[in-house]
């Protein structure tokens, strides 16, 4: 087996991936069923790689792209309106170089952050299986391992659970986290960490007003004090 030890490494593997034959299906059907106002785009089809700086301090993790969304554009949370929310949170907050996330080729830029998923390929109605979580998250626990970011945000609690999966195989979960919005819940092994913990910015969030713009800002607000407290140097590639 060839050992992965690298984010590129990571990437690579994970555009190539088929192991769940399901979302294979829907991700490869999608990309051809296109809704009517993108039927003269290329979508991407394909498992989305996590993006953004190699030695980021933050890392975000969502649940899955989006059939229409990053399964169209090729870039997590991107194309859609989860995207809209989120990198306008992280542009305010110092996280990225624009509030907008378009396109492959739109010029976003993160500082500092790299954005990752649970699930790598568009599920049907955004619900993965629990098979099809457990399948993907070694993807996710490799560019933990790589990146050893000093924040986590956990966007949703299929996202939170996820990380939760991976302390636990690191033998690093102290016990007893309930997700909340808002919450931070800190680690100190193996390597200091706080896990910040946010309602996924899905239509049935925002449109409802469980979630509000200031709500997740107030996250990624945190997120760059906890940083700059810790004076870990931002990186801008």
């Amino acid at each position: 087996m060839t050992t992965i030890d690298t984010l590129s490494q990571i990437q690579d593997a994970v555009v190539n991936c088929r192991r769940c034959s399901r979302l294979v299906t829907w991700r490869e059907e999608s990309a051809v069923k296109k809704v009517r106002r993108y039927t003269k785009e290329k979508y991407w089809g394909k498992p989305l790689p996590g993006f953004g700086n190699n030695e980021a301090g933050l890392v975000v993790v969502g649940l899955a792209p989006a059939a229409h969304g990053g399964n169209r554009t090729g870039r997590m949370f991107t194309g859609d309106d989860s995207g809209e929310w989120l990198i306008r949170a992280m542009y305010q907050a110092g996280f990225a170089n624009q509030e907008v996330s378009q396109s492959l080729h739109d010029g976003l830029m993160l500082h500092n952050a790299y954005i990752t998923a649970v699930v790598r390929c568009a599920p049907p109605q955004n619900r993965p299986t629990p098979e099809e979580i457990v399948s993907c998250l070694p993807y996710l626990a490799m560019e933990l391992e790589i990146l050893k970011p000093q924040v986590v945000i956990a966007l949703g609690r299929i996202a939170f659970d996820g990380v939760i999966k991976y302390l636990k195989q690191q033998s690093a979960y102290p016990g007893g986290w309930q997700f909340r919005h808002g919450e931070q819940y800190p680690i100190t092994a193996p390597y200091s960490m706080s896990v910040l913990a946010s309602y996924h910015p899905s239509r049935q969030n925002t449109q409802t007003g469980r979630l509000t713009q200031s709500m997740l800002q107030a996250v990624f607000n945190r997120a760059q004090a906890i940083l700059q407290a810790n004076q870990r140097p931002t990186s801008k590639n």
